[in-house]
């Protein structure tokens, strides 16, 4: 079935009551492995399956529920991963999978990218199947440094971007318009990033007669 169609479906569930009837955990379970496959990303459908967990944890599923949580990381900087999570009944948060998904979620929230691709290195049959995750993880990354440095030393940034070859990182810093100088590269100058706020309050005739009687 082609995503589009499966969309259509999946939006006829999540309508009324029909949102939380077990019969319908198959077809949603099989959209997010359709979700994983094709880089698509349906969050409203995903928060029903955990709900159904929810409702019904003898349903739950494991590998079902660490490709949620890997496609909400990929939606970062949203909280989507913490929406998806505050939905799992604790019983199930040391599942190892599970447990390993949060951890690299920290490290992404703790900006320890470095740690993050080493943590990922040990797991990668993690992402198995879920087309997309590395880049979209290294969009998020490019989005935090492009706010937060200057200039940053090379082998750190191809570190923290994954461990990038050089010719990877000349076309992400062409992309990005960082310039390359020696061992440094130029990310941005933060202080184009603050703009001044001009704040302007009206005072009407009204505000100025109030103000007068009071002060006679």
């Amino acid at each position: 079935m082609a995503d589009s169609t499966m969309k259509e479906s999946v939006a006829v569930f999540l309508k009324g009551i029909d949102r939380y009837n077990p019969e319908n955990l198959s077809s949603l379970e099989h959209y997010v492995q359709m979700q994983a496959i094709e880089n698509t990303y349906n969050l409203d459908a995903n928060l029903a399956i955990l709900k159904l967990y929810q409702f019904n944890p003898s349903l739950f599923k494991e590998t079902v529920t660490c490709q949620i949580l890997l496609k909400a990381l990929m939606n970062l900087p949203q909280t989507d991963f913490t929406l998806c999570r505050c939905l799992i009944s604790e019983n199930f948060h040391e599942l190892p999978s599970i447990s390993k998904v949060t951890e690299l979620s920290n490290k992404l929230e703790m900006c320890e990218f470095r740690e993050f691709w080493r943590e990922l290195e040990e797991s990668k049959e993690l992402i198995g199947g879920i087309k997309g995750f590395e880049e979209s993880i290294k969009k998020f990354i490019v989005s935090v440094l492009n706010v937060t440095f200057q200039l940053i030393d090379k082998v750190q940034l191809t570190e923290m971007l994954g461990n990038l070859s050089d010719e990877d990182l000349k076309r992400m810093c062409l992309e990005q318009q960082w310039q390359i100088t020696g061992d440094q590269v130029f990310i941005a100058n933060q202080e184009e990033h603050i703009k001044s706020k001009n704040i302007t309050e009206k005072i009407t005739f009204e505000n100025m007669s109030h103000i007068i009687r009071s002060s006679t």
